[in-house]
């Protein structure tokens, strides 16, 4: 039996519950589970970068996404560009990302607690001391990493280039 690449996406798409069983299964093997989460939504070469070191970090990356509501109260009204099924579809199609899972609060405080990775990992543009959930994973005997971004990219300033295009008085041929 063929398995489809919708399927495969799917799988790798979780609700919090259903992962947690699949974290314990990897961890008891001897996976170490690395966590990180973000918005995600216009992915680039930055995000690929990021997603990539984080998953070389241990065995198996999980990644949380914000729900399109929190994108909303912490981006604001326009944002996120692409909607919550789509952003997690294609951080599931990528090859490093074991799973995706789908948060709604405006931070991954409670989910990171729910699932007890292993290594939790931001950009190097928090502090360990200011990333949520670092104070949980170190008293958990977990570990708190950073990683530098690739300079230049953002999805905002990618929506601003897109915004800021001047558009031809001539039509198109």
């Amino acid at each position: 039996m063929q398995i489809s690449f919708e399927q495969i996406l799917l799988d790798k798409i979780q609700d919090a519950n259903s992962l947690i069983l699949r974290l314990q299964s990897w961890q008891h093997k001897g996976e170490r589970v690395v966590f990180t989460n973000g918005v995600f939504d216009l992915l680039h070469i930055g995000h690929l970068t990021y997603l990539a070191k984080a998953a070389g970090l241990g065995n198996k990356l999980i990644v949380g996404l914000n729900a399109d509501s929190s994108v909303k109260r912490i981006k604001g009204e326009s944002r996120p560009v692409n909607d919550q099924n789509s952003r997690a579809a294609l951080l599931a199609s990528l090859f490093f990302v074991d799973a995706v899972v789908i948060f709604n609060e405006d931070d991954p405080l409670n989910l990171i607690i729910k699932l007890k990775p292993d290594i939790l990992v931001k950009g190097a543009d928090y502090s360990v001391d200011s990333i949520v959930g670092a104070k949980e994973i170190m008293a958990n005997g977990g570990e708190v990493k950073t990683i530098d971004f690739v300079n230049g990219y953002s999805s905002t300033s990618i929506i601003e280039k897109i915004r800021n295009q001047q558009i031809p008085d001539q039509p198109i041929k």
